[in-house]
């Protein structure tokens, strides 16, 4: 049968076998059907659950920076069967310089450390996963299983601090990824950059989803009676179950309570971050989480809204489907009413928060059960004026 001019200029494309029989075939749209929430995007490479057992994310799918794409089949022999499960790697990198600067206008700070790359926390949402792709890794599995330290962070804080022109600002530590993750028991880099901090009197905050902050309570605490430190702990939920498909190596919320408590025990300010709050997945328990969290001790409080950001995008949508395949849709829906009919917008001011009547009605909610319990009455600001430079490392005199 002879084909018309516009089929041979729009030849059709095989489905993946996911979606349709082998040998199925169908014409891709021109443009997308925006009525019903987008499935195209989501990811044909999930990884056998026995290999994957206590991950976040489901796929391994190659980088956006990649020029092929790689994806296990069965070729019959059962082959699939012998690949190991993802185990926790850990390489050394050899960075330059520590202090990453930043010029984002809807963020409180100008400079933060990120001891390590990618997190074993595996938080299938994580914003940062993307920045695995500039390694030639995947976002998905490869960022929490394949991870970076940086063991010369504290030598090249000492360097950066005593630079001539360095003015002193607060560091954020733990924004990218968690600074207090599993390996951290092991390397102990974030601990001997808190004693760089503490020694020269620099004002660091810091954002963390691990009990093992508590390990560094007796530094933090000396910190804080000179006004140097603040710690967050983000509390996504109570619900143990979510909470361990969601983020399966993060602390448990009942640990992250306990951590929250400890420190506001020990004289060091602490705050609690709801976030990422996800509509229809854990928007409806914002007000119990402020209730345990004042109860530790908290007086402050924040929240930042779910961003899907390049390949987080279709991970969470892969997550979403094979956890809460019932509410696909209405959860798409409404992220969509909250970004302006896209998956995410990165405008600044807008990107924490959302727009439009759903996300208005979570800011709301939230300020209103903030305000009856006492959180954000007051706020208090870090100082710079204890800070020093390093002092330079004195040279071994020589003998000749």
């Amino acid at each position: 049968m002879a084909r018309s001019s516009a089929a041979l200029r729009n030849p059709p494309v095989p489905v993946p076998p996911s979606t349709a029989p082998a040998g199925d075939f169908v014409r891709p749209r021109s443009e997308p059907d925006r009525s019903i929430p987008d499935t195209t995007g989501l990811l044909d490479t999930t990884i056998g659950k026995e290999r994957r057992r206590g991950r976040g994310t489901l796929s391994n799918t190659s980088g956006r920076y990649e020029p092929v794409a790689r994806i296990a089949f069965d070729d019959g022999w059962q082959s699939l069967e012998e690949l190991p499960p993802f185990k926790t790697t850990v390489q050394a990198d050899a960075t330059r310089k520590i202090i990453t600067r930043n010029e984002s206008p809807d963020i409180g700070f100008d400079r933060s450390i990120n001891p390590y790359r990618g997190c074993e926390h595996g938080c299938v949402y994580c914003f940062a996963r993307p920045t695995h792709a500039y390694l030639g890794l995947s976002p998905g599995l490869d960022f929490e299983s394949r991870l970076f330290m940086k063991p010369d962070a504290p030598a090249l804080l000492e360097r950066e601090l005593r630079a001539p022109n360095y003015e002193p600002r607060t560091i954020a530590i733990g924004t990218n990824t968690d600074p207090y993750q599993p390996i951290e028991k092991k390397y102990e880099i974030m601990r001997r950059i808190l004693e760089v901090l503490e020694q020269a009197g620099h004002p660091v905050g810091i954002v963390t989803k691990s009990a093992l902050v508590t390990r560094d309570i007796d530094i933090l605490s000396r910190m804080a009676r000179r006004n140097l430190v603040r710690v967050a702990i983000s509390v996504t939920t109570l619900d143990a179950k979510l909470a361990r498909s969601m983020e399966p190596r993060a602390a448990t919320p009942p640990r992250r309570l306990e951590a929250l408590r400890r420190l506001s025990d020990a004289g060091i300010p602490t705050s609690a971050m709801v976030a990422p709050i996800i509509p229809a997945i854990n928007d409806m328990d914002i007000e119990r989480i402020l209730d345990a969290v004042a109860q530790a001790g908290v007086k402050n409080a924040g929240y930042v809204l779910l961003r899907l950001p390049l390949e987080v995008r279709d991970l969470f949508k892969e997550w979403l489907m094979a956890n809460y395949p019932d509410r696909f849709r209405h959860v798409i829906k409404l992220i969509r009413d909250m970004r302006g009919g896209k998956d995410y917008d990165a405008t600044w001011g807008k990107r924490f928060t959302g727009e439009g009547p759903y996300a208005w009605m979570i800011g709301r909610r939230f300020e209103a059960h903030c305000e009856k319990l006492g959180l954000n009455a007051t706020r208090s600001k870090l100082t710079t004026e204890h800070f020093r430079k390093p002092a330079k490392a004195v040279d071994q005199l020589s003998l000749f």
